[in-house]
């Protein structure tokens, strides 16, 4: 099939787009201390030289004392990592890139491997590490409230050092996912309830407010997900129904990208519904917004047993590109390609299928 729908342009409001391949956020553990360097830099200057069209950062995150697992993850705040990213975006620019950092709270987590523990207990809706394991604190409202604050500075900062997009990661079972999740969300509160509505207020409130401080043209994207680093099976939406009554709000307070993660892109989001649309073409569909997909594009094996230890190997996209030009959902995130391979994208375009790489665990110890 011919490659012409992926290498059209794409526009949205602010957001001029060279092409509809995104380069997913995928965390890499390079920035010591929270600080991304001139590695890192380079690292996201070689995806904008490889003409990726839009690059979504590493998960990033907001200023609280636990919303971070790991010392070598980056922030978004405080004067040195915000020169760092400063650098970084000045680099992708420089390239003729385009770029948004995606902002982080993990939630309750466990520690890192190394023993390494933030100041404060990891914080969550309920203080849940999962369903029916408490190993955080409940996160009271005056916490929430500091939470929302938190993103929407971040959001700020990412406009005014340049960044051309921000995203918000709502999804894996991280902070904005564990307030959705039922299984996490215990609260008696406004931030809690029955309904999946109900949970979605944290999430409605925190993009309003990002929104109050970013204006109507700079452009949101939030990434949500199904499934759970806690639990591959969960699903927060059983029907179209669901799905809706869950993601208009969210529409409503100012999202415009929603960013769909599927363990396989090409898998149906409802079996009983009579369609083969995805979540990203559900979304789309139910809510009218932007969407993209994700999930093992280009690969042979899914992403979660890659990371833990299961080779793959390249596979031909021409059931991504027949999705993509029945207009089923607008962009592609692609994440363990590009973090292999600066220059997929110009091998995909030139029809170099023979140069394609392969993605083992190894290949996370560099920063190619």
């Amino acid at each position: 099939m011919s490659t012409n729908p992926l290498f059209a342009p794409f526009a949205l409001k602010s957001l001029q787009l060279k092409n509809r391949i995104v380069m997913a956020p995928m965390t890499r553990s390079f920035s010591p201390n929270g600080v991304p360097g001139a590695d890192v830099a380079a690292y996201y200057r070689r995806r904008a030289e490889g003409q990726v069209g839009l690059i979504l950062s590493e998960g990033t995150v907001v200023e609280r004392p636990a919303s971070s697992n790991d010392p070598n993850i980056p922030h978004f705040y405080g004067e040195q990592a915000l020169a760092g990213w400063q650098h970084v975006i000045d680099e992708v620019h420089a390239a003729g890139g385009k770029m948004g950092p995606q902002l982080w709270h993990m939630g309750v987590m466990s520690g890192h491997r190394s023993g390494w523990k933030p100041t404060e207990a990891f914080e969550g809706p309920s203080g849940l590490l999962k369903p029916g394991e408490a190993t955080g604190k409940a996160m009271t409202e005056n916490d929430i409230t500091d939470t929302i604050a938190a993103f929407a500075r971040a959001a700020a900062d990412a406009q005014r050092l340049g960044f051309d997009c921000l995203e918000l990661h709502g999804a894996h079972g991280y902070l904005i996912d564990q307030f959705f999740w039922a299984g996490m969300n215990e609260r008696t509160d406004h931030y809690g309830g029955p309904s999946l509505p109900d949970r979605s207020r944290l999430a409605v409130e925190l993009v309003e407010e990002v929104r109050r401080h970013v204006g109507e043209d700079f452009v949101i994207s939030l990434r949500l997900s199904q499934w759970k680093q806690q639990d591959y099976a969960v699903k927060l939406a059983h029907t179209p129904q669901e799905m809706e009554a869950w993601l208009q709000p969210l529409a409503d307070a100012g999202v415009d990208i929603f960013h769909c993660s599927q363990r396989r892109f090409w898998e149906p989001e409802f079996e009983n519904e009579g369609s083969d649309l995805n979540f990203a073409g559900w979304v789309k569909k139910l809510t009218g917004k932007t969407t993209i997909t994700v999930g093992s594009v280009g690969l042979s094996g899914e992403f979660l047993a890659g990371f833990a230890g299961e080779a793959s190997e390249p596979s031909g996209i021409e059931e991504l590109l027949r999705r993509l030009d029945r207009n089923e959902f607008d962009l592609v995130a692609v994440g363990r390609q590009l973090i292999v391979d600066p220059n997929w994208v110009e091998k995909i375009q030139q029809g170099r299928a023979d140069e394609m790489k392969g993605f083992s665990r190894e290949t996370l110890a560099t920063l190619v």
